[in-house]
């Protein structure tokens, strides 16, 4: 797989820490705003990546890449997610993956007609642990309550306060919890449960955006409620509570270092550890590069299927608690 990177923020910073232990992967370029050059000029020499670029257009007439990495802030992945697809590459998209559901659909069906791949960079669904789980979910017995909570006190909400909005809490740029934090929750959900169509979303909401919020999703026969905040703090801890009984992972979503499997006649108490201490992102990278230079489009339409509930659930959410997008207007009146 050679990619050419899009962005210079913290997630291709956290991208670049781990991409010389995913041995398929070739960094070919890296591309961002004028502005951000010198950045890219010390990530592209720190990093071994040859070409540099400040026009996307350009990169993307690059012969020698395959697939874009688009890490750019979330209003922006649908638009250069789209450009990327119209210029044969294959395509590796941020969390989250479009700002709502119909653009989801629509860069999938993309992909599909012009015979490409294209994926969402989760870390939550490839995770050795998260599989782990999956596969034991039958020794917990009827599932009865789920519960995930990733709250985190964000340094901009400070500034947010002051009135200074930055693009995690401004709803122009599709920012809010849901979208930062409790999108890895729902990805849990959908990776572990499927997905379901009755969702409600209880937020705080301060300017438009969500500061914070509960949102609820009811399975028929089980119930689950997924919390993240940005304007306060509290353990985070996920619960997965059957009749037999349940698994503990404390701490978030996107990372489930380990997790406890706690059986209710005592039998068990077991502590599972199997991510290999790598970097949460890397076993995406793996999966990614097997996919895409086997072209495995069954395993990526797969996979897509979860972007797509996993889109269909948060733009549903949202929607009940009255938190628009440009995106959703514009949508709605084409």
């Amino acid at each position: 797989m050679k990619v050419g990177l899009l962005g210079a923020g913290m997630i291709v910073h956290d991208l670049l820490s781990f991409a010389g232990e995913v041995s398929s992967m070739e960094l070919e370029a890296i591309c961002a705003t004028p502005a951000e050059a010198e950045v890219i000029e010390k990530l592209a020499n720190d990093n071994g990546i040859q070409n540099q670029y400040s026009d996307f257009d350009e990169m993307l007439k690059n012969p020698d890449i395959d697939t874009i990495y688009v890490g750019v802030p979330n209003h922006l992945h649908y638009t250069f997610a789209k450009k990327a697809l119209l210029a044969n590459k294959n395509v590796i998209c941020e969390k989250p993956f479009t700002s709502n559901y119909q653009e989801a659909v629509e860069l999938a069906d993309l992909a599909k007609e012009r015979e490409l791949i294209i994926l969402e960079a989760v870390s939550t669904r490839f995770l050795p642990n998260v599989l782990k789980i999956k596969e034991l979910l039958p020794t917990l017995g009827e599932i009865k309550i789920v519960s995930a909570n990733y709250s985190q006190y964000s340094s901009r909400y400070d500034a947010f306060k002051k009135g200074l909005t930055q693009p995690a809490f401004d709803p122009e740029k599709s920012g809010g919890a849901l979208m930062d934090l409790n999108i890895y929750n729902i990805n849990l959900m959908v990776t572990l449960f499927g997905s379901t169509d009755k969702v409600t979303y209880q937020a705080n909401i301060q300017k438009g955006i969500d500061t914070s919020g509960i949102l609820n999703m009811d399975y028929g026969d089980f119930k689950a409620v997924c919390i993240a905040a940005k304007d306060c703090k509290a353990p985070i801890v996920t619960s997965i509570q059957g009749d037999k009984g349940c698994i503990v992972i404390e701490d978030s979503a996107n990372v489930v270092a380990k997790f406890k499997l706690l059986m209710n006649d005592l039998s068990s108490e077991q502590v599972y550890e199997l991510n290999q201490g790598k970097h949460r992102m890397y076993h995406e990278f793996e999966v990614f590069c097997d996919i895409i230079d086997n072209q495995k489009a069954a395993e990526a339409e797969k996979l897509m299927g979860v972007s797509l509930e996993t889109m269909k659930i948060q733009t549903q959410a949202r929607k009940t608690a009255n938190v628009i997008f440009p995106s959703d207007v514009s949508v709605s009146t084409t």
